[in-house]
């Protein structure tokens, strides 16, 4: 991993990928890796060529949501597992849309796995791994201060829309839009002197079957990690397919 970039020091590596600087001011590699955690990373592993499945998927969707006039921190994909992308000042709270009652929600409503939701969930999750990442409600971002009220009301417009667009993208091969997590964040740029200057909101990090949860239409067969989580067996096979599709 570290050959990918020579004489470039790591800025961040999580559970999924590795930042690198990039060549110019505001930008920064991003190259996804093939190991894979669930559970809150009880759970580790590695999914054969998830690296590259996920960044051309991301690639995919990250060109797809600016056409239609989402920003992102998308700028261009490099090599087979890496995108070029906008350095940002992530926001600390995560966006969770919901379309279907699936994961945690089926176990915190008591509803069925799989049961239609009669209009899109928004759920927030304060980021901390140490905390278990919990719930939190507008109250909670406002008063812990994570975002002000403003930012909270443009990513959850975002996000709401980021959510419109996939699901009648996915619908239209075959793919029904179970949830998704969205992480967004302030575009930086630097001024004469150096010093740091925030940008717009954009959504940042990724959108693949590890951040979506994908069920083929017809046979209601899961095409993301929950096949990791679950032991359900043809991971790589089910990346493969989203791709697959997507790519059509």
């Amino acid at each position: 991993m570290d050959n990918l970039f020579p004489g470039k020091r790591k800025l961040y590596e999580g559970k999924a990928k590795v930042v690198f600087p990039g060549d110019n001011p505001g930008e920064v590699y991003m190259v996804f890796k093939d190991t894979a955690t669930a559970l809150n990373g009880l759970k580790k592993g590695t999914i054969e060529d998830k690296g590259r499945l996920n960044a051309e998927i991301s690639d995919i969707l990250f060109r797809l949501l600016e056409k239609r006039g989402v920003r992102t921190h998308y700028l261009s994909k490099v090599n087979e597992t890496t995108l070029r992308v906008k350095e940002l000042r992530i926001l600390p709270v995560e966006v969770v849309v919901r379309n279907v009652v699936a994961g945690s929600l089926a176990k915190r409503s008591g509803r069925e796995e799989g049961t239609p939701l009669p209009r899109p969930i928004l759920e927030l999750y304060f980021k901390c791994d140490e905390l278990g990442d919990p719930v939190w409600n507008d109250e909670h971002v406002l008063a812990f201060g994570a975002m002000s009220e403003e930012e909270l009301t443009e990513v959850k417009e975002m996000a709401h829309k980021v959510n419109g667009i996939l699901r009648e993208f996915f619908g239209e091969r075959g793919l029904e839009l179970i949830d998704l997590k969205l992480e967004f964040g302030r575009a930086m740029t630097y001024g004469s002197a150096g010093e740091e200057v925030l940008g717009p909101i954009v959504l940042g990090d990724e959108i693949s079957p590890d951040t979506c949860r994908f069920w083929d239409k017809d046979t209601q067969e899961k095409l993301d990690k929950d096949r990791f989580r679950r032991d359900l067996g043809a991971v790589r096979e089910a990346y493969v397919e989203v791709l697959r599709r997507i790519s059509n």
